[in-house]
């Protein structure tokens, strides 16, 4: 592989910083620089459910929100790793032990079609991280010692670039991959209509806004700051919130929102 490809995706890149674009650039610098199928990006913050940011799934997208962002990545051999605090590049034999982490990998890779997976953990800030999660679905094109070792080349750059883009930025759900993408900037219309209009017949204007948020990611003093308002007063809605919708956690709430994105007539 030449170094002009991978600076000039480089270039790229540094230039996506802070636009929607920046996802899909790095993406392709990552694919530039280490062959893979498939990818998912996902932000961290200490004590919440990890917020999607990215993918290029072609199957079995569901599995994604339906079950790992919910509940299942607590049982992810690297999300253990990510609260050991150690960052860099894993593969799958670095985080797993074969007994342990048996009833878990089998169901995930028979799920998803993955065969094996290399994570990259980038900490943006205290308490927050990024993972970037790379698989392969090609049993005879399994990550090498190779490719880890051209990826731990690139990992430094790669690791400014996340902390640029996200170290003054929230964690919220992923921009379209490209918006000059018909599809995607649709995608991106649905996901909006869904936040605007998820649970409103039974929550009032600044509960449906708290819910929302709720549902990106964000807590209860993040809220607070973004609708002007004190903590207690978030925590107040969000205990009526959740008695409104008969519900008992954030996971909970998350999979309504997501019954209702997956259910709901768009215009």
């Amino acid at each position: 592989m030449s170094d002009l490809q991978p600076n000039t995706l480089l270039a790229e890149a540094i230039s996506a910083i802070n636009t929607i674009r920046f996802t899909s650039t790095l993406m392709q610098l990552l694919g530039g620089v280490c062959s893979f199928d498939s990818a998912v990006i996902l932000g961290y913050s200490s004590g919440k459910h990890p917020v999607y940011l990215y993918d290029s799934l072609e199957s079995s997208r569901h599995l994604l929100f339906q079950c790992y962002l919910t509940s299942t990545f607590q049982q992810d051999p690297f999300y253990h790793q990510l609260l050991t605090r150690q960052h860099g590049i894993f593969s799958l034999s670095q985080v797993t032990d074969k007994h342990e982490h048996k009833d878990y990998l089998r169901k995930f890779y028979a799920e998803t079609g993955w065969k094996d997976e290399l994570c990259l953990a980038i900490n943006i800030g205290p308490g927050r991280d990024v993972l970037i999660f790379l698989g392969v679905t090609d049993i005879n094109n399994r990550f090498t010692a190779n490719h880890i070792a051209l990826l731990e080349r690139y990992f430094p750059v790669l690791k400014v670039l996340c902390q640029q883009h996200w170290q003054q930025a929230a964690f919220n759900l992923a921009q379209p991959l490209d918006e000059v993408v018909i599809c995607h900037t649709t995608m991106r219309h649905y996901l909006d209509e869904s936040l605007q209009t998820f649970a409103q017949a039974v929550l009032t204007k600044r509960e449906q806004q708290i819910a929302s948020l709720l549902v990106q990611g964000a807590d209860s003093t993040e809220i607070a700051g973004q609708l002007g308002l004190s903590v207690g007063t978030v925590k107040n809605h969000r205990k009526k919130i959740y008695a409104q919708l008969h519900i008992k956690s954030i996971s909970e709430l998350f999979q309504l929102f997501i019954n209702h994105l997956l259910t709901h007539s768009f215009d």
